[in-house]
Parts: structure tokens; sequence; C-alpha cells
């Protein structure tokens, strides 16, 4: 079996101790997903697997055997990715440490939306779920900004699905 990775399979390592963020960045060299309290508490080790978001740091890279990760890498590939550009445009960085997991968990977040899914802070159950800004804050909670960007990170994330929509 193998491990895809941004596009290419990897081999899932020998020990099945190692963590899918030491995987990615001691042995990949995959630096831009961030070690922040390496508890699942932060959010800065957020990555994509099967499109969904995933904390890194809690994540055995042997779970994740036969399955796609996509790191903040693996977003940009082709150029910036959506998200990428509208937290330039709305600042919703400062020292970026916290940019790369909070735009990935954003990524996912927006499919969630897509298909539906409600947070807790969603008032109508009955029709297409409404981003508003209680309801990013909400579906982003798992992810810290200890800069304070969270108000250009919403502005951001409600830009790209604005896009989305029209």
């Amino acid at each position: 079996m193998a491990i895809r990775i941004n596009g290419t399979d990897v081999a899932p390592p020998d020990d099945a101790r190692v963590s899918l963020l030491d995987l990615l960045r001691e042995r990949l060299h995959l630096t831009g997903t961030k070690i922040g309290c390496n508890q699942g508490a932060c959010g800065a080790c957020t990555v994509l697997v099967d499109g969904n978001r995933v904390l890194s740091c809690l994540t055995l890279a042997a779970q994740v055997d036969g399955r796609a990760v996509t790191t903040i890498e693996g977003l940009g590939a082709d150029g910036l990715h959506p998200l990428q550009a509208a937290f330039l445009e709305h600042d919703g960085l400062q020292c970026g440490y916290c940019t790369p997991g909070q735009i990935c968990a954003a990524s996912a977040m927006l499919a969630e939306v897509e298909a539906g899914v409600p947070s807790y802070v969603t008032r109508d159950l009955s029709g297409p779920v409404r981003l508003s800004r209680d309801e990013v804050r909400e579906r982003m909670s798992g992810n810290l900004c200890r800069c304070g960007a969270h108000n250009g990170i919403v502005d951001a994330i409600l830009a790209v699905a604005a896009e989305r929509v029209a």
C-alpha cells in the first residue's frame, strides 16, 4: 500500500507509531504543515485526508495508508489556491504560523457547507446552509490564531464562499 500525498505515492513508515505530522515534516520535508500544540487543540497541523480535515499530530501515518493526503503545498500546487489569495487580500494572517492549517480547514469547511452539513449554530435546517460570520466562526473554532487575525480569516472565507455561489 501507499499514502498518496499531494498526488505522489509515498510508502508508509515502517514504524507504526509515526504521526502523519512527523511523516510530512521530518521525513518528506513538507514543512508547510506546522507543529502547534502537538495535542490536537490548536489546529496548526490541519491537513486534508480524502478531502476531510484532520489533525495530523493526532493521526498516525499508518491510519492514512491507502488514502489521499493534501497539505498546504498540495492546495497551492498550481499557483495560489483561492483561499490563499483571499487570506492575503483580507489580511487573514499576521505571523502566518497558523495559516496553512487555517486554509486547509477552510477548504474542507467550504466543502461541508456545499454538502449541506449543518453546524451547531446552523439556524435553518430545512434548506441550504447559509454562511454567516457566526457560522464560519463556529466551523473554524478548532483552528486558533494567536495573533488575532480571526476577522480577516472570516472575511477571506466568506469572500471565497461568495465567489463559489456566484
